[in-house]
């Protein structure tokens, strides 16, 4: 197990506040969405939708705190747990050095085809494991 995560940062924009002032609690797994594509790049190295190997099973989010317009944002991506043909994604969101959210996405790897699950391959195991959260 590592520290190592994938990073991504940003600046909400006014849309991704609500009547409150602060982030719109909708925006977070969107952020979230998007900064897993290094992750969907093991499976999927150029991206291409009709070759997708990857289905979502669930996904929850937890707010530890307020966030702001126009404060810079960065998206921490890790990898929580790896199975067999299925494995988590952990991440977090910060802002002002908080941790103001964080949330898992489990994943599987998926033959659409076939529509079953496949196993996922060693090599990939062996990405993951480098951003497996401590």
């Amino acid at each position: 197990m590592s520290d190592r995560y994938f990073s991504e940062t940003f600046k909400p924009r006014f849309s991704d506040t609500d009547g409150l002032g602060h982030i719109n609690n909708t925006m977070v797994p969107v952020w979230f969405e998007g900064a897993r594509d290094e992750v969907f790049k093991w499976f999927t190295p150029d991206l291409d939708l009709q070759q997708w190997k990857l289905i979502l099973a669930k996904i929850d989010v937890t707010f530890h705190g307020q966030m702001y317009y126009q404060q810079p944002m960065e998206v921490r991506t890790y990898i929580g747990r790896i199975g067999s043909s299925s494995f988590d994604v952990y991440q977090e969101l910060w802002q002002q050095d908080k941790c103001c959210a964080s949330g898992t996405a489990v994943m599987v790897h998926f033959d659409y085809q076939t529509q079953k699950t496949v196993k996922i391959p060693p090599s990939i195991v062996e990405k993951m494991t480098d951003y497996l959260k401590k």
